[in-house]
């Protein structure tokens, strides 16, 4: 990220109209300051410590924390923020003061996408109460994600049938796609009740749209974070969320259009769940006693959030642990052999069977402490509070950097190897490194009031998908940059370039298809 180079773009006379006031107030504010803040490396003027940040922004966190220690204070432009990069800090923040960091990062992006009203980013307040017990019950509850069986369940079969059609033409498969496909036709056909197929184009560009999505609203965007460059599209990042926003309107509206015709002729589904959560959603609209009002863009605002946790997530977790087992052929052996003990070849893998493999269990554990789906937990403090000695004001962003947590030698033994037999005393896995929100050394799914609501229905798909792939193929990987571990900027972190591969059967395949 190169800051110079956008205000080169602008003309003296404006970089002296708002660079010599902002200057002026920067000083001014800088003389009024009396908190203990935590350390903080060298600043700039307007531009604070921006000069200090690359594209992958918790990188940057983690190479400045290991500088300037685990609890620093930074000035991105003209927004406060602290970076936490120990368990420790973490838990001080995230449940010591957790109702003081209840508020979520907001931007120009993220307002405009989801028309201001995402669950996701709402404050904690009536309306989010509501929504997270009508999608933690209604949606993704364990008695509704059992009805939801047989939908997953014909997605990964439908997976290993395309790798398998592939491995009998020895052709090479897009991975990432595939795997994007079926995560995103899980929760759209729990959502919506449509799927990816070659007539579906709406479930199609549901797909398509989600990673446009995450990588936006992770993007930094100069306009959110320098005060006098608010009203300035400088980089055409608004051309390009316009955009979004408006293809994704279309879309939704199209579905709900479609489904209320559907209800008004033949009222609701009368398949295997009776109803969809569109149904659900809409119920609550149509409801004139519901507890919460809800309009048309809460619909779609809440379909966008479900969309993009649900979809792209977990698709990134099942590709960082294919490519770390393939990077690691010792790990890769020894979970053949766990899958092949416990399933054998008579028939394939299910999620009955994710408690009888440990193994499997500590290397979805050990991919997501070094590759976290979202690297950053970030939050915004609505008070002022006291951390540790130092005087966090209210307003400032929060960042807990868990990717630096779960790389640092203090916590980890050897941490940058991938070794998910860290997760075990004996044979038995360790329960005090859960990934439920309790052990603050390992915080994929957040933690709290705002934990992610959707962690049981990833620990349902992670395994079975994982232990799949395991049971049913060899994985030849020609171009050796497939297996690169770089990472893609963005709200996450996908790998920089899309895991193609051959897939071959192996031997102790169920001949079921």
């Amino acid at each position: 990220m190169n800051i110079f180079v956008l205000f080169q773009s602008l003309s003296p006379a404006v970089i002296a109209a708002v660079v010599l006031p902002s200057l002026f107030l920067y000083l001014l504010s800088k003389s009024k300051q009396n908190h203990r803040l935590p350390p903080s490396p060298p600043s700039l003027p307007i531009i604070g410590h921006l000069h200090h940040l690359g594209p992958l922004i918790h990188q940057s966190f983690h190479n400045l924390s290991t500088r300037y220690g685990p609890l620093i204070h930074l000035r991105l432009g003209s927004v406060p923020c602290v970076v936490a990069s120990t368990p420790d800090l973490a838990r001080d923040f995230l449940k010591t003061n957790e109702l003081a960091f209840s508020s979520r990062k907001h931007s120009l992006a993220i307002d405009h996408i989801t028309y201001g009203v995402a669950f996701a980013f709402a404050p904690y307040g009536p309306y989010w109460k509501f929504i997270k017990k009508l999608s933690t019950v209604e949606l993704l509850g364990n008695q509704n994600l059992g009805h939801f069986l047989p939908i997953r369940t014909q997605e990964i079969h439908e997976l290993l049938h395309t790798l398998m059609e592939k491995s009998k033409r020895k052709e090479s498969v897009n991975l990432t796609e595939e795997l994007l496909k079926l995560t995103n036709n899980v929760i759209c056909q729990m959502m919506m009740s449509i799927r990816c197929s070659g007539t579906n184009s709406e479930a199609d560009e549901a797909k398509n749209l989600v990673r446009e999505v995450t990588t936006i609203f992770g993007q930094f965007n100069v306009s959110d974070f320098i005060w006098f460059c608010k009203n300035l599209d400088l980089q055409g990042f608004k051309k390009r969320y316009e955009d979004t926003h408006r293809r994704y309107d279309a879309l939704l509206e199209k579905i709900i259009s479609e489904r209320e015709e559907k209800r008004r002729k033949g009222g609701k589904r009368d398949d295997v769940k009776g109803t969809d959560f569109l149904d659900m959603l809409l119920d609550v609209l149509e409801d004139g006693k519901a507890e919460i009002k809800i309009t048309r863009d809460h619909i779609k605002a809440l379909i966008l959030d479900f969309f993009t946790a649900a979809t792209d997530t977990t698709a990134i977790a099942v590709e960082w642990t294919m490519v770390e087992l393939i990077n690691n052929p010792k790990v890769l052996e020894k979970a053949k052999k766990e899958v092949d003990n416990v399933i054998g070849n008579s028939r394939l893998v299910q999620e009955s069977d994710a408690p009888n493999l440990p193994y499997i269990q500590a290397i979805i554990k050990e991919t997501l402490r070094l590759h976290p789906p979202i690297p950053m937990l970030i939050r915004k403090s609505i008070e002022k509070v006291t951390v540790q000695g130092y005087e966090i004001p209210a307003g400032t962003m929060l960042f807990v950097n868990i990717w630096s947590i779960g790389r640092n030698a203090q916590y980890w033994e050897s941490p940058l190897e991938f070794e998910p037999d860290r997760f075990f005393e004996g044979d038995t896995l360790k329960s005090s490194l859960d990934i439920k929100g309790q052990s603050f050394q390992l915080l994929p799914f957040g933690t709290g009031r705002r934990g992610c609501p959707g962690i049981n229905l990833a620990m349902r798909e992670l395994p079975v998908v994982i232990a799949g792939l395991i049971q049913c193929f060899e994985w030849d990987v020609n171009n050796k940059e497939a297996l690169i571990t770089d990472e893609r900027a963005g709200l996450t972190a996908p790998r920089a370039v899309d895991f193609v591969c051959v897939p071959s059967m192996r031997e102790n395949c169920p001949k079921v298809f």
